[in-house]
Formats: structure tokens, C-alpha cells, sequence
């Protein structure tokens, strides 16, 4: 099977920014979520529960095997935003929040998942800045459905 390659970036200048309403991003890179990274998030989290961290015991778990946190996916969401996205002529990006945030379907240790994004609104705001709106889906390989669903919340300040 051969793979299909991540999207190319989109790159705009801030005053193009609203031109993107509507604008499907693409699809990041797949990664794959590996023991060593969900080990360290239940380390930095104190979330330690067998699902997550005891693969031998979660072989006999619900799911087969250990999965990931959820908020460990969805930490992800980063990294793979950058992949998608980014504007020029601005001096300051802000991670401004979530809305709806689902959590649809359980990662599995050694699942490789990827990113698509919708720019959905974006409105200007105090200090030359824009409040950027986009819908996520975050898929898990070789799954119909999602892991994550979510609208990401962003400001930048030109």
C-alpha cells in the first residue's frame, strides 16, 4: 500500500487570513503514538491507570492492547497544526482554547494517526489580532471512525 504524502502547508500572510473561511487545510504526516510517549504523558500527567501504562495487563483490557491518553492525542493537535498552517507577519500566536472536544475512539499503542483541519471562522479582536476557529479531525489510521474531534480556538496579533 502506498501512503499518501501530508498535505503541503498552508502559508498566508496575516491580511489573508479570512480569505481561508471555509478553506479545508489538508492532512498532516501520520505518527505513530509509541509506549515511550505515552509512559512519559502519564509521568507529566500523574495519570497512571493500567490501560494506558501496563501493556500486559491491557491485552486482557477492553481494547486489547495499552491505548493513549486522550488528552495525550489531543495534545498532538499541535505539532500537527504547524504542519498545516502558518502566517506570515505575525509577532505573536496564541493557543486560545477548545470547544467540543470528543474523544471518539480509543488509540492503540502503535497506532499511527493524522490531522485534517477546516478553517471555520475567523473574526479580528483588540490589539490587531484575529481569533481563528478550525474544526479538527484527528484520524487513526486504517479506522473509519476518529479519535478526536474538536474546534481549536487561536489568536494572532499582527
Amino acid at each position: 500500500m502506498t501512503e499518501a504524502p501530508a498535505s503541503a502547508q498552508t502559508v498566508v500572510a496575516f491580511e489573508e487570513v479570512k480569505d481561508l473561511i471555509g478553506k479545508n487545510l489538508g492532512t498532516s504526516a501520520y505518527r505513530e503514538i509509541t509506549q515511550g510517549q505515552v509512559d512519559l504523558f502519564a509521568d507529566a500527567t500523574d495519570d497512571h491507570q493500567w490501560i494506558h501504562v501496563d501493556p500486559e495487563r491491557a491485552k486482557d483490557g477492553p481494547f486489547g492492547a495499552p491505548i493513549a491518553h486522550g488528552f495525550l492525542t489531543l495534545s498532538l493537535l499541535i505539532p500537527m497544526w504547524g504542519e498545516l498552517f502558518d502566517v506570515t507577519g505575525v509577532k505573536t500566536k496564541v493557543n486560545y482554547g477548545l470547544d467540543k472536544v470528543r474523544f471518539t475512539s480509543p488509540v492503540k499503542v502503535g497506532s499511527r494517526i493524522r490531522m485534517t483541519a477546516v478553517i471555520a471562522e475567523v473574526q479580528e479582536v483588540k490589539g490587531n489580532g484575529l481569533h481563528v476557529v478550525a474544526d479538527l479531525t484527528i484520524e487513526i489510521e486504517g479506522q473509519e471512525r476518529p479519535a478526536v474531534i474538536a474546534r481549536f480556538l487561536s489568536r494572532l496579533y499582527a
